[in-house]
């Protein structure tokens, strides 16, 4: 009898789901074929429908990765003793993450997937609920710290911040030059005034 190796396991999902993110954002979902994925993965198609039965049930795979690495990110900023200071990185490293091609390239692919895919769809929703829960728990925290002085409840401002996010990671799709890690100051003033950030402190 074969003695699964978790680890071994483990790796050969992760590998699939890295070599689908590739595909997905340089092909698109629809132009993407299961060999292409295999192919960038460097194995066989029945290797991977041994860990994902259909294409997208891959896509599916990858949109709950994006979750699960996204509430881990958050449980760590929600953690920091200065919220504002928190909520700065947050803005930081999205820019950095809309600069990456990959990263970008799935966001707008599975933003798009989900547009007439209800399972899809209801997953991006589950992973946007939980970034402006987190988001707005940085908002109040920050508010109730004296550090802003916000004029809509918080999370009224973190479906607003959520508002720039998917801006930044659209305006990188239409206009290519747009360098989002060059804004994230811009990003951080615009934000910082919405939210009635009038001192550093």
């Amino acid at each position: 009898m074969r003695t699964v190796d978790p680890e071994a396991n483990e790796s050969r999902r992760r590998a699939i789901l890295d070599a689908a993110a590739q595909c997905f954002a340089a092909a698109g979902f629809r132009a993407t074929r299961t060999a292409d994925i295999c192919a960038a993965a460097g194995m066989s198609a029945g290797n991977m429908f041994h860990y994902f039965p259909t294409k997208h049930a891959v896509l599916c795979a990858l949109v709950e990765r994006e979750g699960d690495q996204a509430a881990v990110w958050l449980e760590e900023l929600r953690s920091a003793d200065d919220p504002f200071l928190a909520l700065t990185a947050f803005l930081a490293t999205i820019c950095e993450l809309a600069a990456d091609p990959m990263v970008a390239g799935l966001a707008l692919e599975s933003s798009a997937i989900a547009h007439r895919d209800e399972v899809v769809a209801e997953l991006l929703r589950a992973n946007d609920a939980a970034l402006r829960d987190g988001v707005a728990d940085l908002v109040a925290r920050a508010r109730d710290a004296g550090q802003i002085s916000p004029p809509m409840s918080a999370q009224s401002a973190a479906t607003w911040i959520a508002a720039l996010v998917d801006g930044v990671f659209a305006r990188r799709a239409v206009q290519p030059e747009f360098m989002p890690a060059a804004e994230a100051q811009a990003l951080l003033t615009i934000v910082s005034r919405v939210l009635g950030r009038t001192e550093t402190r």
